[in-house]
């Protein structure tokens, strides 16, 4: 098995092949209504219940309208994924390692326009946020899944003389669930792609507001060879889902990413259940984040305050990894606070096909609503000033310029919640109150995603990691808490941020097997008598 390389970025430059056929496909975009059906054991399914797509940036168009489906739908998708089970799981490894393959192969080629258009337009993600995500990390999940798979396969035990033993990588019985959030197209792919991948069929709901590039995903997949029923497409409510799939005795297994309130929810519900499954389900799931960014008095200065305009404003703070509460050292805050205002002074606020823009929409109203709540409160809380922001206009489209609060209380709303926004909120300590810091950043949130630490003091920076040991589940020294690389960085954290279990690594995918030990013996015993017995 050769290591394969990440997926490179394109730079999508006036006037070069990758944008002509980006703003090609952004056009198109605007210019046709899709009518988006469900996928079940590879038929289209449509509903009169139609729901509208509108893009956040520009929520007067609409773009296309999706099929929700009801409990029906939910029943005929566990009977598809059930009756393709079978065939898929005996299809030899390499056969489906060729099938993702193709797909990475296909979005390198002939969909990279047409899913990072569908993700900038349905999702509002400006140029290089959708490349990263749409084009590279799914292409990357896809190859590096395959290597992966391999690797696992040729794990296998030692064999003495006269014996053979072996260990088959089965699936697990029954069906998967994988419900997948808005943010991440290549999420959204990956979570339903890696227990298939690994012979298991799948049951796929994606959030309402990424289905316009969910539907892209499966047409990729289905064009690269994969059977009707492994991965069944349905747009229902999660408690339509919730009350049949995992009520279900063949349920097996959850993929899931997104709220710690609703997946806590899931828990609940499958552990109500759990006499019901014929098996113990694999749970894996990814959920909120508060992250975290520590400026030590040591740390240069320009790279963190790169690292907090990054981290906190890149795709609107729509991250789970966005860096959302910042400590730093009140050495450090002049410089900073004078680059970080500089910056957001030349910062433009706009629709994804105006590529000057930094920030663009946030994805819908109801997310409108929690952050600018956010910035309201702040505005009235006697400990926090607004350094830089605190508007916002649902009036074209849901967009809220990039927001920086500072606050004196550590354990303020804004620095234990996770907004989910544009709003950076930052606390500022003496420098020789490191250690009092450490334990407020351990200790003022449930979660543990994502942090990063700048310093440039070897023996502060060892001090801190040991100190935040389990602070987080990804930690970046001097750089920002976002932009997890497949291979590079495996994503995950841990306490209320999920089960840790690394999208994209061997880790993620031995969850998704059942292994079979088998003993095969060339000479076995023929007489029920020990040695020492015998005279």
């Amino acid at each position: 098995m050769q290591l394969p390389h990440n997926e490179p970025v394109l730079h999508y430059l006036s006037g070069s092949p990758e944008r002509i056929a980006l703003e090609h496909a952004i056009q198109n975009c605007y210019s046709t209504v899709l009518d988006i059906p469900m996928y079940i054991g590879g038929e289209k399914v449509f509903t009169s219940q139609k729901k509208e797509i509108r893009p956040p940036h520009r929520h007067q168009q609409v773009i296309g309208t999706f099929s929700e489906g009801n409990e029906q739908h939910v029943h005929l998708a566990i009977q598809a994924a059930l009756e393709a089970k079978y065939k898929w799981m005996h299809t030899p490894l390499a056969d489906r390692i060729q099938i993702f393959h193709t797909a990475a192969t296909l979005l390198r080629s002939k969909y990279r326009a047409t899913i990072n258009a569908a993700t900038m337009v349905g999702q509002s993600k400006n140029i290089v946020q959708a490349e990263i995500d749409a084009a590279c990390e799914l292409i990357d999940f896809f190859t590096f899944n395959n290597y992966n798979a391999e690797l696992i396969e040729s794990i296998q035990p030692f064999s003495p003389d006269g014996i053979k033993n072996s260990i088959t990588y089965r699936p697990l019985e029954g069906f998967i669930v994988a419900i997948t959030p808005f943010n991440f197209t290549a999420i959204a792919g990956n979570l339903p792609a890696a227990p298939a991948l690994l012979g298991n069929t799948v049951i796929w709901k994606p959030a309402y507001t990424q289905i316009y590039s969910a539907h892209i995903i499966l047409k990729v997949l289905e064009e690269a060879g994969l059977p009707p029923g492994v991965i069944n497409l349905i747009y229902v409510d999660g408690p339509v889902l919730s009350s049949i799939a995992f009520r279900h005795p063949e349920f097996s297994g959850l993929h899931f990413t997104g709220s710690t309130t609703v997946f806590n929810q899931i828990q609940q519900t499958i552990q109500q259940n759990i006499s019901l499954y014929k098996n113990y389900p694999r749970i894996v799931g990814e959920t909120g984040g508060k992250d975290f960014v520590l400026v030590h008095a040591s740390a240069a200065l320009e790279a963190a305050a790169t690292a907090l305009f990054r981290g906190a404003f890149e795709y609107q703070g729509q991250k789970c990894s966005a860096a959302s509460r910042a400590y730093i050292a009140k050495s450090c805050w002049p410089k900073i606070e004078s680059l970080l205002l500089t910056w957001l002074s030349e910062v433009s606020v706009g629709p994804i096909e105006e590529s000057q823009h930094f920030i663009n929409a946030v994805i819908d109203a109801k997310a409108f609503d929690k952050i600018t709540s956010y910035i309201e409160w702040a505005r009235q809380d006697h400990e926090t000033t607004i350094v830089y922001g605190g508007t916002y206009s649902a009036e074209v489209g849901y967009f809220i310029s990039p927001t920086i609060l500072l606050t004196t209380n550590p354990k303020s709303k804004t620095m234990v919640e996770e907004i989910f926004g544009p709003v950076l909120t930052i606390y500022l300590f003496e420098d020789t109150e490191l250690d009092s810091v450490l334990t407020l950043i351990n200790e003022s949130t449930t979660y543990a995603l994502t942090g990063s630490i700048f310093a440039n003091d070897e023996n502060s920076i060892t001090y801190c990691k040991e100190k935040l040991w389990y602070a987080a589940g990804n930690l970046y020294i001097n750089d920002k808490p976002t932009g997890a690389v497949v291979n590079q960085q495996p994503f995950g954290g841990a306490r209320k941020s999920g089960t840790n279990d690394k999208a994209g690594s061997v880790l993620n995918l031995l969850r998704w097997v059942s292994p079979l030990t088998i003993k095969n013996t060339s000479n076995a015993p023929t007489s029920p008598w020990y040695p020492y017995m015998i005279s």
